[in-house]
């Protein structure tokens, strides 16, 4: 039998590598201050009966999409995105923690950013850190960007599903994970190193 000497590291994105939740900041970026605060007026209904338990995480966040991003133009949107991920998402990143995984990395080890937020916005961030992303994809019609989320947000449960249909975990000797919220605690649950709340600034 091979013997396991390999080492993985999960991240968690928002909240953990960032200092702000980076579907909030995108939606600033692409409409404004003024569409911002006046979008989630509209969608305070949603958001209250996720906060009761009414509805689920996922529903919630299409609500919001659906607003800010439904039939929107599939090729702005995209570039928007990478421009995001250029432009804003790097000053919103936590010193240590990118240490931290520059660190991993150092060590060869395996790195995989697990995270809520679209591909869209931070899927170039991720590629020019040289890892690996599992993000909510957004569902893309005729062109046109629809709201809604194609196939499962990438929250709680599905990040594990994410994790497992993407690798095979028996294969690595050692598990880091690094997250800040209850939608990380399966993630974590999965690590011999679980890191909650681990950075700081």
């Amino acid at each position: 039998m091979q013997e396991k000497s390999s080492v993985l590291a999960l991240f968690d994105l928002d909240g953990t590598i960032t200092t702000k939740d980076t579907f909030l900041e995108f939606i600033k970026y692409y409409h404004g201050n003024a569409k911002f605060y006046t979008g989630f007026l509209l969608t305070a209904p949603w958001l209250v009966l996720f906060k009761l338990g009414v509805i689920p995480n996922w529903r919630a966040k299409e609500k919001v999409l659906e607003y800010f991003f439904g039939n929107e133009s599939q090729d702005s949107f995209m570039a928007k995105g990478m421009r995001f991920s250029d432009e804003v998402l790097p000053s919103l990143v936590k010193t240590d923690a990118l240490a931290q995984l520059k660190k991993h990395q150092e060590q060869n080890h395996r790195v995989i950013i697990v995270t809520a937020s679209a591909e869209d916005w931070v899927g170039r961030w991720c590629a020019v850190q040289g890892v690996e992303v599992l993000a909510t994809r957004l569902q893309k019609i005729n062109g046109q960007v629809t709201g809604k989320i194609d196939g499962s947000n990438c929250y709680g449960e599905e990040k594990v599903s994410r994790i497992k249909t993407h690798l095979d975990l028996s294969t690595y000797s050692e598990i880091y994970a690094y997250g800040d919220s209850s939608g990380d605690r399966p993630m974590l649950a999965l690590a011999n190193h679980p890191h909650y709340r681990f950075f700081q600034h």
